[in-house]
């Protein structure tokens, strides 16, 4: 038997892997919190409550206020964000040593920049950009 054979047959003994099959599953704390089924079921059932409440109130229309609604609307999918981040993302301050969590606030710092400056510049380009209707322009043709 050859060199080559050998090692062809080892890998072909351990899985075709070439390391052993004990090496697959390590088990190691990783800080993040492994999800239960019962932890599956109360996220599961908190998302359906945070969808059907907005759903309810906008066919029902229970607020008059269009504005109300969509900023209630807007408040229920903050809280949906943070019930699927927290029960189906399994994210905290622990898992991957912190890393996720700032990785988070990363994100969303550099959405509330992207969003804040680009309503800041299409709001001055209106006001700039857009011609003042005065009283001389109104008799014009």
């Amino acid at each position: 038997m050859s060199a080559h054979d050998y090692s062809f047959s080892n890998l072909a003994d351990q899985g075709g892997h070439g390391h052993g099959h004990h090496d697959d599953h390590h088990d190691h704390d990783d800080g993040a919190a492994h999800g239960t089924l019962k932890s599956y079921v109360i996220g599961f059932v908190l998302s359906v409550i945070l969808t059907a409440i907005p759903f309810w109130l906008v066919m029902g229309k229970v607020i008059d206020n269009q504005n109300t609604t969509a900023l209630v609307i807007l408040g229920f999918a903050a809280v949906q964000i943070v019930v699927h981040m927290i029960y189906f993302l399994h994210m905290n301050t622990k898992s991957e040593g912190g890393w996720n969590m700032l990785a988070l606030i990363f994100t969303i710092v550099l959405v509330v920049i992207t969003l804040a400056g680009s309503l800041w510049v299409m709001y001055h380009m209106n006001t700039n950009m857009m011609p003042v209707m005065t009283h001389d322009m109104k008799s014009m043709p």
